[in-house]
């Protein structure tokens, strides 16, 4: 005689059969919030890492406004001069020793090339400014010298521009006005 003890074999392989159910639902719920709360995550991180690039972005763009300003500052004689090239920013090559207005030149942070678009008066260097044509996520709370940055549309509005020269003030009331102060270059 056969005495059954427990349940029958049928009756234990369908209850875990229903358990396994249960325990593969939970965990497909608990991977579908995992991956919300990435997706979240990721879109928070790219927003803050646009915001890193901006501030590099202007942090450089004054470099380069300063630099410029210097070489067109010290130039010798009475005749003031821009750059011909961001190259003459490392080592201006118009005096006995050569002077240095930036220690080196920068990439545009928010562009993969990391070329800048040239900003020209007469042939030489006033400016640069990004060639991304991505809305900025700064639109106010400029520093004076960036106050024209405010409610632009693109990054290529931002404009780094010298203060040097009385020349200069002309050509930028030009850009202002709408037109241009030199065909852009790359």
């Amino acid at each position: 005689m056969v005495i059954c003890h427990g349940q029958p074999e049928f009756l234990a392989k369908n209850e875990i059969g229903r358990q396994a159910g249960f325990t593969f639902l939970g965990l497909m719920f608990a991977v579908a919030i995992a991956g919300i709360a990435l997706a979240g995550t990721g879109a928070l991180w790219q927003m803050e890492s646009r915001r890193e690039k901006e501030k590099e972005l202007l942090f450089i763009g004054e470099e380069y406004r300063r630099a410029i300003g210097s070489y067109y500052d010290k130039s010798p004689g009475a005749v003031k001069q821009f750059p011909n090239k961001l190259e003459d920013l490392l080592q201006d090559k118009r005096y006995p020793n050569p002077t240095h207005h930036l220690r080196r030149l920068y990439r545009d942070p928010m562009t993969a090339d990391g070329e800048w678009e040239l900003i020209r008066l007469e042939g030489r260097i006033m400016g640069v400014a990004s060639r991304s044509s991505d809305k900025p996520i700064k639109v106010a709370g400029f520093s004076a010298d960036q106050g024209d940055f405010e409610g632009a549309g693109s990054y290529t509005e931002w404009r780094f521009i010298s203060s040097g020269g009385g020349q200069l003030a002309n050509a930028n009331a030009g850009a202002q006005a709408g037109g241009a102060p030199s065909s852009p270059e790359r």
